[in-house]
């Protein structure tokens, strides 16, 4: 394995690939992105090099560091251990390298503590931290770091992506797939594994063919129906998005190849029928709306509940 097979991330990989054989390397990282962008296979290529290893297995002196089973957080307790494995000395050669997972859970208490085997680990150790939000680090922590933010793959790396790892998917699919993706090639294959995203497209698209025929008892069966989706809230929203900006594609200039839902083209051309410009940019509205009030954690089943509403009456 090699930084070659890492699809994205050119400037991070080129950077790190050049400190190494220079010996440059920091001995601190952080690297920062989305669940699923793809900071643990950078980590472990990383790691790999820094050893001179070339196959994708495991090795003694590369150590994968995550938070207990059952926390929610890194304690301080979980963090004097992490101490003690890295202050001992490497096995195979004569460099190791950690790789902290979910560095973000972290508590206060458990930074401080870490500290100083930051600022000052023992000879020839490579620390990487894998973050999702740079802003719960200390800025003592980040201080003495290299930080890499990772950026979303953009479609043509995505597709690329699909293709090495899912060669079965139709073009059409993999078009779906790379909008709902966003860039974060983690988030494509729950998409393609996770029964939870085609019932969710399933039922935004259901919900606005349906939304000029049903009652006030429908309308709360599917309060219900996304309410129990609530943790893939940006999910529900982005299908129902997504629609609504094929939907007024299609109406403006007909042009079948811009619509992202390809595999639902009979549905986005009744759904051009049913709604007009006013209506759907009203819908768009209450979506961002809707947003913000999830962003804000307002209870969701009542957010779902006006969303439909309002969607109803614009």
């Amino acid at each position: 394995m090699s930084f070659e097979s890492i699809i994205g991330h050119s400037s991070i990989k080129n950077q790190i690939s050049k400190s190494i054989k220079l010996a440059k390397l920091s001995h601190a990282h952080l690297l920062v992105g989305e669940d699923g962008i793809g900071k643990s296979i950078l980590a472990k290529n990383i790691g790999f090099s820094i050893l001179g290893k070339n196959e994708n297995k495991q090795y003694v002196d590369l150590v994968e560091w995550r938070a207990e089973k059952n926390k929610s957080t890194i304690g301080v307790s979980s963090i004097r251990t992490l101490i003690e494995e890295i202050n001992k000395k490497p096995y195979e050669g004569n460099k190791k390298v950690i790789i902290i997972y979910d560095a973000h859970k972290m508590t206060m208490q458990a930074q401080n503590a870490f500290l100083k085997t930051i600022e000052e680990p023992p000879q020839n150790v490579t620390i990487l931290l894998l973050c999702e939000n740079l802003e719960v680090i200390l800025d003592t922590i980040k201080s003495r770091c290299q930080i890499h933010k990772l950026k979303n793959l953009n479609a043509d790396e995505m597709k690329e992506f699909l293709k090495i790892n899912y060669n079965n998917l139709s073009l059409d699919e993999i078009r779906v797939i790379v909008a709902f993706s966003d860039g974060i090639p983690g988030k494509a294959e729950r998409f393609i594994q996770d029964n939870n995203y085609k019932d969710i497209r399933n039922i935004t698209l259901e919900i606005l063919l349906k939304l000029n025929k049903v009652g006030t008892e429908e309308l709360i069966k599917y309060e219900k129906n996304l309410s129990s989706q609530r943790e893939n809230f940006e999910e529900i929203l982005a299908a129902f998005l997504s629609y609504i900006r094929d939907t007024i594609i299609y109406k403006e200039i007909g042009e079948e190849n811009l619509i992202i839902n390809i595999d639902k083209l009979l549905n986005i051309k009744e759904l051009a029928n049913i709604f007009s410009f006013n209506k759907l940019n009203g819908i768009i509205n209450i979506i961002n709306d809707t947003r913000e009030n999830l962003d804000r954690n307002v209870n969701p089943g009542l957010t779902f509940e006006v969303m439909l509403f309002k969607m109803q009456e614009v």
